[in-house]
């Protein structure tokens, strides 16, 4: 997220129910009640209003003030990087790891957690890697290895009341990707277990498609086309996503 403070997937949850078709308002809304409180929160965190206004993003929400009311207390917006090259190199590995913790009540960011994650199968980053998510060999070289990162956001979730029963989180991504294929399957390779809270997510993409009436291809920049939304951040990368 850049300098900690929004991206365009928080951009997304903020902004994007009031940016859709009236006459998609009904259908948006059951697509993606989940992501948004039951009436607009009077204010962001300082920070991330700033950072949103800076961008363009106006005050007018009053799309979303009729969404019921909200199921989630917290939204776990996280979104990987991995190794990779062309062609494809197997097996990925998640070199980047960040979530940030969204209050479901007032939308505004209370926590982040980030770290850099070491490859063990192919240590050497590609260029194409460092080109594409801007992680450079000096970012993961001496880093946390994946069980030892998977350990740390296991104690940051406590820490942070995410794992008592009676606090109702979900993590949010773009896409499937994150959670049904890349964790999963690196953690399958290792011989890891995947804790049970990283086995349900909002995919944006699925409530944007709903909504919409059209897939996004291209994930978050087709989605901040179709709302008329303006990327922040650097693509392709986790905390600047």
């Amino acid at each position: 997220v850049s300098d900690a403070s929004g991206c365009s997937m928080i951009a997304f949850l903020h902004t994007g129910a009031a940016k859709f078709p009236q006459n998609l308002l009904s259908r948006s809304r059951q697509a993606v009640s989940p992501l948004f409180p039951a009436g607009v929160p009077k204010g962001f965190s300082s920070i991330v209003s700033r950072k949103l206004a800076s961008h363009g993003f106006g005050a007018s929400m009053a799309a979303m003030s009729s969404f019921p009311p909200q199921r989630y207390h917290y939204f776990l917006v996280l979104d990987f990087e991995a190794t990779c090259d062309k062609p494809q190199i197997h097996p990925q590995e998640i070199i980047e790891f960040p979530i940030l913790k969204l209050n479901g009540r007032t939308m505004e960011i209370e926590s982040t957690f980030h770290m850099y994650v070491q490859p063990v199968v192919h240590p050497q980053l590609t260029p194409f890697c460092t080109e594409l998510t801007g992680i450079i060999q000096g970012m993961v070289d001496g880093q946390p290895s994946l069980q030892q990162v998977l350990e740390r956001v296991d104690e940051w979730m406590a820490k942070e009341g995410l794992l008592d029963p009676s606090v109702k989180s979900i993590f949010v991504t773009c896409g499937d990707w994150d959670l049904k294929v890349m964790l999963p399957g690196q953690c399958q390779y290792l011989g890891l277990p995947v804790a049970d809270y990283f086995k349900q997510w909002i995919n944006l993409k699925k409530a944007y498609s709903f909504a919409m009436g059209s897939w996004p291809k291209n994930g978050l920049l087709d989605m901040n086309k179709g709302l008329n939304l303006q990327h922040i951040g650097r693509p392709h990368s986790g905390i600047g996503e």
